[in-house]
């Protein structure tokens, strides 16, 4: 599984012109928040979703080196199997190694899940839509988790 990390003063996602969800750190009282866009391989399965999700919420990368956990800071989770494009050959990716719609949409939703019962706030896209996700990165600060 793979987790790359972002982040942001704002977050949200439009699907056919309608916002389906949001985050706004400043509201939940915190300076940052997090965009989790979240892919899934072949080997992946729902403990992997879990490790990742409790590294997501204490990894120490918004204000004064704290974490999500510190700050209560909100999560946005998006799933995008375009993380596990394989590039080596030609001009055309490979998506061989994205986990197909069936066995991903239950690893994300597991990731979101396990964030929540972590104590996060959590919005999540629409696995398999369209969609646009519009953000403010911080810093920049983004960063790749694997599991």
């Amino acid at each position: 599984m793979r987790v790359l990390l972002q982040r942001v003063t704002s977050a949200e996602v439009t699907v056919d012109d309608e916002i389906v969800s949001r985050i706004d750190p400043a509201a939940a009282g915190s300076p940052h928040g997090l965009v989790a866009l979240v892919g899934a391989t072949h080997s992946d399965t729902e403990a992997t979703a879990k490790a990742l999700a409790d590294k997501t919420w204490r990894l120490r990368i918004l204000d004064g080196e704290r974490s999500a956990a510190d700050l209560g800071a909100p999560i946005l989770v998006v799933s995008q199997f375009t993380l596990y494009a394989n590039t080596a050959k030609g001009r055309r990716p490979s998506w061989n190694a994205a986990a197909p719609g069936p066995q991903a949409e239950p690893l994300v939703d597991a990731f979101a899940a396990a964030l929540r019962e972590l104590g996060a706030e959590v919005a999540t896209g629409r696995f398999g839509a369209h969609m646009r996700i519009a953000l403010t990165n911080d810093g920049p600060v983004t960063v790749l988790l694997e599991g």
